[in-house]
């Protein structure tokens, strides 16, 4: 499909030229190429996975902390406790898609070398689709789970029976690696929906699904307004307790454990547009334990007999984690990434406010 505006108000655009425009506009803010083009790379790929809430929307956000100074350009992860297979690295307030990659880097190396590392990232701007770090492992051929929670700017996610909000979407990720084909990866919020969602319906002006907002009373809405607009409301945690439950965990490993800090009075700014991740992975190597051959034998042994499981009426076929995003990224990279305009209208805004050239800009009918 060609570029273009669609009949609902979105705008189509293709990878590589939404690529080339987002490490554009990093550029043109100060980053280096090679940071310009690991945002470009995670908010690209997040889009193409239809994970629109921390895709290229992100943008003006993240623009608008490196003018703050919330988001530090151009800096690297530092090793702050080093414990062999247990290291605490601080992100320095830098871009997340560069110091949280560093610090994979840093676990897969000694993973390898000692058969496990756990590794704290504190102290790093946001670190975006949690999946990614896990598909960074995976391709090393490392087992890995990540634990992450989100600080500096206001409350959004309601703990289960709270009728206001006490912490952030506090995602869980892990990734298993498969010999010669795609990982399984297991990659969600804690929260009914990610905060960024929200944000796109809003955006959109759409409502949302019943069973994810309640009001500044407590009460269902549909309304994404209500994060934005005061009185503010809260998402609710998904799973009722359980996905509660998991939201706390993620605060007390990913905040308390590695150092960083967890969502409370001590961290919240009013009014901030911070987005802080701290970030607990654990990355094994499958030798150092039941041995590489038998783990692949025994991953495909179970995933062929989880997806020989009939389909429910309706249902085409059973699928596992990370397959639906594969599909989406198949259409998308066919039929070009949907953005609504709102969004792009924010994106192309930001490029103007960093004084990138018109002729970088796409210029999209109707857009």
């Amino acid at each position: 499909m060609a570029d273009g505006q669609d009949s609902v108000g979105e705008v189509r655009i293709k990878p590589d030229r939404l690529h080339t425009f987002t490490m554009a506009i990093c550029r043109a803010d100060g980053s280096s190429d090679q940071e310009a083009k690991l945002v470009a790379d995670h908010l690209v790929l997040a889009n193409l996975f239809g994970h629109d809430s921390h895709g290229v929307g992100m943008m003006p956000h993240y623009i608008q902390n490196t003018t703050t100074g919330a988001c530090v350009r151009n800096h690297h992860a530092k090793i702050v406790r080093d414990n062999g297979s247990v290291i605490v690295i601080d992100g320095g307030a830098g871009y997340g898609q560069v110091v949280a990659k560093e610090a994979m880097d840093i676990g897969i190396e000694r993973a390898k070398k000692n058969g496990v590392c756990v590794v704290g990232l504190t102290n790093a701007h946001h670190i975006g689709r949690i999946g990614h770090w896990g598909e960074q492992c995976a391709r090393a051929g490392m087992v890995s789970t990540h634990w992450v929670n989100v600080h500096g700017h206001k409350s959004l996610v309601a703990p289960f029976g709270g009728a206001e909000p006490r912490f952030t979407t506090n995602p869980y990720c892990t990734a298993v690696p498969r010999k010669g084909k795609e990982p399984i990866v297991l990659d969600f919020a804690t929260s009914q929906v990610a905060a960024g969602k929200v944000r796109v319906a809003n955006n959109k002006k759409i409502q949302m699904e019943p069973g994810l907002l309640i009001d500044s009373n407590g009460n269902p809405t549909t309304d994404p307004g209500v994060l934005y607009n005061a009185p503010y409301g809260a998402i609710l945690p998904f799973g009722l307790h359980k996905g509660g439950g998991l939201a706390v965990i993620c605060d007390l490993l990913a905040g308390a454990l590695t150092g960083g800090k967890t969502h409370s009075p001590r961290t919240i700014k009013k009014d901030s547009t911070d987005i802080i991740n701290n970030m607990l992975s654990i990355i094994i190597d499958p030798a150092s334990m039941g041995g590489t051959e038998f783990f692949e034998d025994e991953v495909e042994n179970f995933i062929t007999w989880v997806k020989s499981a009939r389909p429910q009426p309706g249902v085409p076929e059973v699928l596992t984690p990370g397959e639906p995003e594969r599909a989406r990224r198949a259409d998308r990279e066919k039929n070009g990434v949907p953005i609504d305009a709102t969004t792009w209208q924010q994106i192309v805004d930001t490029a103007r406010k960093v004084r990138l050239n018109d002729v970088d800009i796409p210029q999209m009918a109707g857009a």
